[in-house]
């Protein structure tokens, strides 16, 4: 996306997932990425208003690893085991590195609608953005997913994420509703909430994005 004008701002926001499923395996592979450059006003002389220029300046800039690989117990419950890496030049955090382990169950499965949750232990390792500190600690995860078909081509989705631990928890939620123009593409527009209970002093504990993205099947 693109503006051009009196102003100018251009953003990326692009998703990978790869979901893969048999009578006794699930995986779940996602890359994801956000940058956005917008113009910024930059005085060459503090003292000389006139010495002013107009320069294009990154104000976004996150990338997101992980994945998810569960062994199936039956029809509604498994084992799971999951890595999550998060970098972000403009959050309260670096980076935030995850790893857990713990049970799924799937509570809600037909042709309309599916619900699914995961939760158990994991330990996190981030890096305060300010301080430059690192730190380890072992943290409670929680994760669901939900969808729901309101007609033969509209569907509802969301996936909210916990990450609960002594120095901080993570939550994210994203909320979308998905239009299908055919048996591979399709349009989504989401909402993204992120938010850290515990951030350093001058940095918001809530981050929101807006999408409106093509999504292709293959």
């Amino acid at each position: 996306m693109s503006s051009s004008g009196n102003s100018r701002s251009d953003s990326i926001n692009a998703k990978l997932n790869f979901k893969f499923e048999d009578a006794q395996w699930k995986h779940d592979l996602f890359a994801a990425g956000f940058r956005q450059r917008a113009e910024q006003t930059v005085l060459a002389d503090p003292a000389d208003p006139d010495s002013a220029t107009r320069v294009m300046e990154v104000s976004a800039n996150r990338y997101e690893l992980g994945g998810t690989t569960a062994r199936k117990l039956d029809d509604r419950n498994a084992l799971y085991a999951s890595l999550r890496y998060e970098n972000d030049d403009f959050a309260a955090f670096d980076y935030q590195a995850t790893v857990s382990v713990g049970w799924g169950h799937q509570a809600i499965k037909s042709d309309d609608t599916n619900l699914y949750f995961e939760v158990g232990p994991g330990y996190k390792h981030v890096k305060d953005r300010v301080t430059g500190d690192s730190d380890g600690y072992f943290i409670g995860r929680g994760k669901m997913d939900y969808s729901h078909k309101l007609t033969e081509n509209t569907s509802l989705v969301d996936t909210f994420l916990v990450e609960a631990g002594s120095d901080n928890t993570y939550m994210q939620n994203d909320f979308g509703v998905q239009v299908a123009m055919s048996s591979r593409l399709a349009i989504k527009a989401g909402l993204q909430h992120r938010h850290n209970t515990d951030v350093p002093d001058g940095v918001k504990k809530t981050d929101r994005l807006t999408t409106v993205n093509l999504v292709y099947n293959f």
